[in-house]
């Protein structure tokens, strides 16, 4: 088995590239979504979240409101390094259970943004960076989550430089074209990485 972590910026398009390995054939783990697994009520990251960061973060239904959470981390790199500490401990052990779990699998294919922030690259038997220039990245957000641009560059600020992820890439994919100019980079890697595997 190959472990393929797929990193990148905020709204460089990680995910695309993710959903091309699965659909030739890769099991995908998508970090976003332990994320969100570890905001739910009754985590044990649940408890410590709102006991750091009070009612004002909560739903009606006592849920974590990701909006507003977002809002404060992002604009706060203590508050983001404190939330980072309460989850990451928790997605990191998913990723390597996981990774142990799928182990049959040829190529599994880790769609984490923070590989390098979290120093998960020793997990991976290779890494691929996804790069966009910063006005894509502006675009895909607006775009896809509605985001103002403010708290796009907001989000992108509290990130690792891409250049310096790029540093730790075995291979690097340019997302600033089109999805079709994407596709045969990650094609070439995939067959690249099947005759490995």
């Amino acid at each position: 088995m190959r472990v393929v972590g797929i990193t990148g910026g905020f709204g460089s398009g990680k995910s695309f590239v993710a959903s091309l390995f699965e659909k030739w054939g890769a099991r995908v783990i998508d970090a976003d979504k332990l994320g969100h697994r570890a905001l739910n009520k009754g985590s044990a990251a649940y408890r410590r979240i709102v006991a750091a960061f009070g009612n004002k973060i909560l739903n009606r239904d006592l849920s974590i409101n990701r909006k507003a959470l977002a809002a404060i981390v992002f604009s706060d790199r203590k508050a983001l390094a404190k939330l980072n500490k309460m989850v990451h401990p928790w997605i990191i052990g998913e990723i390597a259970k996981r990774i142990q779990k799928f182990a049959k699998n040829s190529i599994l294919v880790v769609d984490a943004p923070l590989i390098c922030e979290a120093n998960i690259t020793d997990l991976m038997d290779v890494l691929i960076v996804v790069k966009a220039s910063k006005k894509s990245q502006i675009e895909r957000c607006s775009k896809k989550f509605g985001m103002r641009r403010n708290d796009v560059c907001k989000r992108i600020g509290m990130q690792m430089a891409l250049s310096r992820k790029i540093r730790y890439a075995d291979y690097t994919v340019d997302n600033n074209g089109t999805k079709e100019d994407t596709k045969k980079q990650v094609r070439e890697i995939w067959h690249k990485l099947k005759k490995g595997a």
